[in-house]
C-alpha cells in the first residue's frame, strides 16, 4: 500500500526507523518495523471516515438499500427475456395435424345410425365395409377395424364397441397413416411388424374379385401373403429394422395402393404389392431351384439361378448374413422364401433404391460404410476367372477401375460410399461389372448412347423389375398351356392357336385355371411358408 508524505510526518518515530533503514543501520530489527507499518495502515483506514465527513457515500453502498434501483442491467435483463416469452406455435405432429374444422360427432352419429339398420345392432366383418366407408376409410380398412373393435373374440362388433375405439382413435391419431398403423399393431406399439399384415391381407384374398379363383387352392393363402408382406417391407421398410413407422408409411405410396383395391377388380393391374402374376413368378423360380421342396434353398440351390449367372463370391456374402434376418441363414445355411423375394426383386432391378443398399451391403465386405478398391478387386477376381474359362480376355483391373470411378464419380477419391451410387444412377451397371457376368457382357455390348439414354429419361416407364415380371409370366404360362394341350392330346392344335392376352390373367380366362392348377401340382405336401 503507498503511504502518503503527509502520513509520515505526523509519525515522527516511523520516520526516523525508516531514515535508520535508509542508512542501512543493522540494529532495527524487520519485524519491529513491520508491526509498526501494520497498526500505522490500520489507523489511517479507520480514521479515513472520520477525515472527510462531507464526502458522500458511493453509489454501490446505497445500492443494496434501495427500494427500487435505476441500474440499467434489470432493463437489459428485461430486454433479454422478451423472446422468451413468445408463444412458439407447435410444428411436429407425430400422429398427424390435428383438423379443428373436422367434426367427429356428426361422424359418429352416422356410423351410430348405420349399426341400427344391422340385425341386433351387431356387424360382421363383411358388413364392417360400411362402416369403414362412412368413417373416410377405404374398403379394405375393414378387417383392422373390426379386430380393433374386439370382433376377432366374437365374430360381431356392437355399436358401442366401435364408436368407442373409433373415438380414441379420432382423438389421438389425425391423419390415415397415423390411424393405419394404430388399427394394426400391437397393443401399446407405434410399428407394424410383418405378422400384423396378415389380417388385412387373409381379408383381400377372401373378398377381392381378382383372386377369387384361389378359394380353390387354399394352400397358395399364406404363400401369397408371404409374398406380398415381403414385398411391402421391402418397398416401405426404408430403414431396414424390420418395423415399420407411420414416417415411413407417410413417405410410401402403399396406403394409396390399398385403396385402389376397391375400384380396380383385375389385381394384376397393381403391379405394386398385390400382383398375382409377380406373385407366381416368384414362386415358380423358387421352386425350380428348390430341389428338395422344403420351402428352403441352400448357397448350391441359388447359385444355380439364371444359370449360375451371379458369383459365387456375392451368393457367400448374401448367406453370411449381410442381406438376411434370422439366424436360419448363417447358421444352418439355408435361405427361406421371404428371404428369396428380397433376393430376386434386388437381382432383377438393381435400379430400386432397396436393390442398391442390398448389394451395396453385400460388396462392403468389412462393413466400413465405403468401397474400397480392394473390395472391388476381389469381386471382380472371379469375374476375371470366368471369362478366362469362356474364351474371354478380361479387361485388366485397373482399367475397369478408371471406368468405374468415370461411371460413378465418387465424393472422395478412391472410396465408393452408398450415397455416390444412388446418385450417379448408373448403379445397376457397377453390380453388374462385379458379379453379374451375363449381365456385365450385355452391358459391354450395348450402345453407350443408349444407356446415356436411359438414365435420362424420367418418364413413367415400367420399373426393371415389372418389365423382368411381365415377360416370365408369359414365359411361364406359355410353358403350362403347352404342357396341360399336350396332357389332353391337343399339341398339334396348341402350335397354331394364339395364346390367351396376359390381361385375361388373374380374375378370369384359362390361364388362371392353369397357374393355380400347376402351382397345386407343384405343392404336394408342402407347409406353409410363414416366417417362423
Amino acid at each position: 500500500m503507498m503511504i502518503k508524505e503527509t502520513s509520515l510526518r505526523r509519525d515522527p518515530d516511523l520516520r526516523g526507523e525508516l531514515a535508520f533503514l535508509a542508512r542501512g543501520c543493522d540494529f532495527v530489527l524487520p519485524s519491529r518495523f513491520k508491526k509498526r507499518l501494520k497498526s500505522f495502515q490500520q489507523t489511517q483506514i479507520q480514521n479515513k471516515p472520520e477525515k472527510k465527513p462531507g464526502t458522500p457515500l458511493p453509489p454501490t453502498a446505497t445500492f443494496p438499500t434501495s427500494p427500487r434501483p435505476l441500474s440499467p442491467v434489470p432493463h437489459v435483463n428485461n430486454v433479454v427475456n422478451a423472446p422468451l416469452s413468445v408463444n412458439i406455435p407447435q410444428f411436429y405432429f407425430p400422429e398427424g395435424l390435428p383438423d379443428a374444422c373436422s367434426n367427429y360427432e356428426q361422424t359418429l352419429s352416422k356410423i351410430e345410425t348405420a349399426f341400427m339398420d344391422i340385425e341386433d345392432q351387431k356387424a360382421d366383418i363383411y358388413e364392417m365395409g360400411k362402416i369403414a366407408k362412412l368413417c373416410g376409410c377405404p374398403l379394405y380398412w375393414k378387417a383392422p377395424m373390426f379386430r380393433a373393435a374386439g370382433g376377432e373374440r366374437t365374430g360381431l362388433v356392437s355399436a358401442q364397441s366401435f364408436i368407442a375405439m373409433w373415438r380414441k382413435l379420432l382423438n389421438d391419431h389425425h391423419d390415415d397413416a397415423s390411424k393405419f398403423i394404430c388399427l394394426l399393431a400391437k397393443p401399446s406399439c407405434n410399428s407394424l411388424e410383418q405378422e400384423d399384415f396378415i389380417p388385412l391381407l387373409q381379408d383381400v384374398v377372401d373378398t377381392h374379385p381378382g383372386l377369387t379363383f384361389l378359394k380353390d387352392a387354399p394352400e397358395f393363402h399364406s404363400r401369397y401373403i408371404t409374398t406380398v408382406i415381403q414385398r411391402i417391407f421391402y418397398t416401405v421398410n426404408r430403414s431396414w429394422s424390420g418395423k415399420i413407422t407411420s414416417t415411413e408409411i407417410r413417405k410410401s405410396n402403399f396406403l394409396q395402393t390399398l385403396a385402389l383395391l376397391e375400384e380396380e377388380e383385375d389385381i394384376n393391374q397393381i403391379t405394386d404389392y398385390f400382383s398375382y402374376e409377380h406373385f407366381y413368378v416368384i414362386y415358380c423360380k423358387f421352386w425350380e431351384l428348390d430341389s428338395d421342396h422344403d420351402l428352403y434353398i441352400s448357397q448350391a440351390d441359388l447359385s444355380r439361378y439364371n444359370e449360375q449367372a451371379s458369383s459365387n463370391r456375392i451368393i457367400e456374402r448374401i448367406f453370411s448374413g449381410a442381406v438376411t434376418r434370422g439366424k436360419t441363414v448363417q447358421k444352418e445355411g439355408r435361405m427361406s422364401y421371404a428371404d428369396f423375394v428380397w433376393f430376386l426383386i434386388s437381382e432383377e432391378d438393381k435400379r430400386n433404391p432397396t436393390s442398391i443398399e442390398y448389394w451395396f451391403r453385400c460388396m462392403d465386405v468389412d462393413g466400413d460404410g465405403v468401397l474400397s478398391m480392394y473390395e472391388l478387386e476381389y469381386f471382380y477376381e472371379e469375374q476375371c476367372e470366368r471369362m478366362e474359362a469362356m474364351g474371354i480376355e478380361p479387361l485388366p483391373f485397373h482399367d475397369l477401375l478408371c471406368q468405374m470411378l468415370d461411371l460413378v464419380k465418387p465424393a472422395t477419391d478412391g472410396k465408393i460410399t452408398l450415397r455416390d451410387l444412388k446418385r450417379c444412377r448408373m448403379a445397376h451397371i457397377f453390380y453388374d461389372t462385379f458379379f453379374n457376368l451375363e449381365k456385365y457382357l450385355d452391358h459391354e455390348q450395348r450402345d453407350p448412347f443408349a444407356v446415356q439414354k436411359d438414365v435420362e429419361n424420367e418418364g413413367p416407364e415400367p420399373s426393371d423389375w415389372d418389365r423382368f415380371a411381365a415377360e416370365e409370366y408369359e414365359t411361364l404360362v406359355a410353358e403350362e398351356s403347352a404342357q396341360a394341350q399336350f396332357q389332353e392330346g391337343s399339341f398339334e392344335d396348341y402350335e397354331t392357336e394364339e395364346p390367351v392376352s396376359p390381361s385375361e390373367i388373374g380374375n378370369k380366362g384359362n390361364k388362371s385355371k392353369i397357374v393355380t392348377s400347376s402351382l397345386s401340382e407343384k405343392c404336394g405336401k408342402l407347409q406353409s411358408v410363414d416366417e417362423e
